[in-house]
């Protein structure tokens, strides 16, 4: 059974805000208490994490579907909805967040470092928030807003100072379990490790982490083995580590011939040119590995490498080795960059953003005109199209955000099509040009006398309806209602 996994697809969904109350106050001897309609509550975002106790992706790979919980309705008597609660999903340190696209997202590195993957919608204001001098009595409120549904996948990126990359049955396993506390599965067979191994190991002062990088073997970079799925990592490792197996019972291999297979599978994924490296010589206990350490050993010094000769079972040479990557690893760490505290980014919108776009397409040999912006598509969602008094104030509202007068300037004239939002879920309606505001036109709750005017778009199909209903007739005794 898989224990180990480092990428997932994820898919999030946030929850929905409430629905806001259009209620009146009643009471004795108070027949107009006035509107008291509560506000809905915001839907749950969900969240992701770092959690240093979660070092694997698995929970995510049986479950991969999480839904952060919805915002309760408002009620009656000014009472808003109960806010939904947050999901929290805990994901490894040093997991990365791409879209579908493979675009980063976030790059999740230390505890508590958290990014919000799916943002809850807001409530819906209730008729009491939305009472104004106009506007004393709504017979309406606002619909809550869906939240947000996405696809993410997550890549675990392991976080350690030192890499040990090699051939299978290279020593990896073994020389890790010898220099820290760790206790990976050992055999002597290829691919014995399957999953990247972690251990701390201790060097005088510095004290830092060590990582055996599993599947490395000719073409890994390709995706040939297990190297292209643990190739990621390496990337946040400060030294790498070459172990060649000095005792392999292959004859076509040899010291030199590996490293120069890793290396050039290592620059054809990319990326690592820059980091310190060192050559450990590994099973010079064996009588031939020893001989023929010594035979490469001036080879690889001489392009520029150190060479440690190193036998995890007798355990030779591991001090020299342990404190000279301690050496690598405190340089490394000295040489980067000092963190700073996040700054806050303020960035105002141009004097001249509308917010909101109006483009002009053909349809069927009739233009559309399509309006896209976050408050327009947003206000859309909001309102209940049942109610005529909502529609009324869901074109106020555009009329005073500018959408009327874009709309004239594209071209636009009465009867000719509007769609609000996108193509795959747009709101299409007539468009007819308004002189005044819809509040000082309002007659009962619920009503908006704009609505009885006439529409050309719809009259058109009557008269369309009306001359197929004529031509028919014309083949015979004809009841349209038969």
């Amino acid at each position: 059974m898989t224990t180990f996994v480092d990428r997932v697809e994820l898919h999030v969904a946030a929850g929905n805000g409430g629905h806001g109350c259009a209620s009146v106050h009643r009471e004795k001897f108070k027949p107009l208490g006035g509107p008291d309609g509560g506000n809905g509550g915001r839907g749950g975002d969900v969240v992701l994490m770092v959690d240093q106790s979660v070092t694997t992706l698995l929970d995510y790979h049986h479950s991969p579907h999480r839904k952060a919980t919805n915002g309760k309705p408002g009620e009656g008597g000014n009472r808003s909805g109960k806010d939904g609660e947050d999901l929290i999903l805990p994901v490894p340190d040093g997991t990365v967040v791409l879209d579908k696209a493979g675009n980063v997202l976030a790059d999740l590195v230390g505890h508590g470092t958290s990014y919000v993957a799916a943002q809850g919608g807001r409530g819906g204001l209730g008729n009491a928030a939305l009472a104004s001098a106009r506007r004393k009595a709504p017979g309406f409120a606002l619909l809550g807003v869906p939240g947000d549904v996405q696809d993410v996948v997550l890549e675990l990126k392991t976080v350690a100072d030192v890499a040990l990359v090699g051939y299978p049955s290279a020593g990896k396993s073994s020389l890790i379990s010898v220099l820290s506390a760790a206790k990976p599965k050992i055999a002597d067979y290829p691919f014995t490790t399957l999953v990247p191994n972690l251990g701390v190991v201790t060097a005088g002062s510095t004290v830092y982490t060590i990582a055996d990088v599993p599947g490395l073997i000719p073409g890994a970079s390709q995706g040939k083995g297990l190297g292209l799925e643990f190739l990621r990592h390496v990337e946040r490792c400060s030294v790498l580590v070459h172990v060649l197996d000095t005792a392999t019972l292959e004859s076509d291999r040899d010291p030199v011939s590996d490293l120069d297979i890793i290396e050039e599978e290592l620059r054809q994924y990319g990326g690592l040119d820059n980091r310190p490296r060192l050559v450990v010589l590994n099973k010079v206990d064996v009588p031939d590995g020893k001989d023929l350490a010594e035979m490469v050993r001036p080879d690889l010094e001489a392009r520029g490498y150190r060479v440690f000769e190193v036998s995890a079972v007798a355990h030779i040479g591991l001090r020299e080795l342990s404190f000279a990557l301690g050496d690598l690893v405190g340089k490394a760490r000295a040489a980067k960059p000092k963190e700073e505290a996040t700054r806050i980014v303020i960035r105002p919108k141009a004097v001249d953003d509308a917010g909101f776009t109006v483009t002009r397409e053909e349809v069927g040999g009739e233009p559309l005109f399509r309006v896209r912006g976050e408050k327009p598509e947003r206000w859309v969602r909001q309102t209940d199209f049942n109610n005529d008094e909502a529609v009324g104030y869901l074109a106020d509202r555009l009329n005073r955000l500018g959408v009327e007068e874009q709309l004239m300037k594209a071209g636009a004239r009465g009867g000719d099509g509007v769609a609000i939002g996108p193509e795959e879920n747009a709101v299409v309606f007539d468009w007819e040009p308004s002189v005044m505001a819809g509040a000082e036109m309002l007659g009962r709750r619920g009503e908006d006398h704009r609505f009885d005017a006439p529409r050309p778009a719809a009259q058109r199909r009557r008269d369309k309806e009306a001359e197929r209903d004529e031509a028919l007739r014309e083949f015979g005794d004809f009841d349209p209602f038969e």
